[in-house]
């Protein structure tokens, strides 16, 4: 059953093509307008604040609360370029150290990285956490300029297909729910880019 497999603990799993991967953000109607029209993040979006993308769909359905919570109303599904989010990765620090990791190193990333990790429980769609985790990955300074600027090449609004789940959800009809659920393999990453964001698979 999709709702209980098992994955390595840390594993970015995404929407992907050759060229590009997928990741998630709900924003309020004016900020989610403003950006499908433009195909790109503009006014009234802040690019002084720290933006997170989220690759994970359910995750995403879980933070927002299928589009419930206010100010997230509207969800989109932004494709940027594998060098843009390799990018982000390269230049992150954890919210944590990693494992291997003494903590005044850490503490030095944390102040000039201008992305930073989490991994935190992937959800299930009823919003269960489950024993594994997904990414998130919070954009500041030049790698928002970057996101703005360079790296997207696509943005739709999902907000519908997460409202159909929510939809099939409230009337028992998990089956139903499931086949709309993005299909999202595992991302391939470098040695050196799993290390450095903690990644196990």
């Amino acid at each position: 059953m999709f709702e209980q497999q098992r994955a390595p603990d840390r594993q970015i799993r995404a929407a992907q093509t050759e060229t590009t991967v997928r990741v998630y953000q709900a924003y309020s109607p004016a900020i989610a307008d403003a950006a499908l029209e433009k195909q790109t993040f503009v006014e009234p979006f802040n690019r002084d604040r720290m933006t997170w993308i989220k690759p994970s769909f359910r995750w995403m359905a879980y933070r927002c609360g299928y589009g419930r919570k206010p100010g997230q109303e509207r969800i989109l599904a932004i494709d940027i370029t594998r060098a843009g989010f390799e990018w982000a990765l390269g230049h992150a620090a954890l919210s944590h150290p990693r494992r291997d990791q003494p903590k005044d190193d850490w503490r030095r990333e944390l102040k000039t990285s201008p992305v930073r990790i989490q991994w935190d429980p992937e959800r299930d769609l009823h919003h269960t956490a489950l024993n594994f985790r997904a990414i998130q990955i919070g954009l500041s300074g030049e790698a928002v300029d970057h996101y703005a600027d360079e790296w997207i090449t696509a943005i739709t609004d999902v907000t519908p297909v997460m409202r159909d789940i929510s939809g099939l959800l409230a009337t028992d009809q998990l089956h139903k729910a499931v086949k709309l659920v993005p299909h999202e393999p595992p991302y391939e990453l470098s040695a050196d880019l799993a290390r450095a964001i903690d990644a196990t698979g």
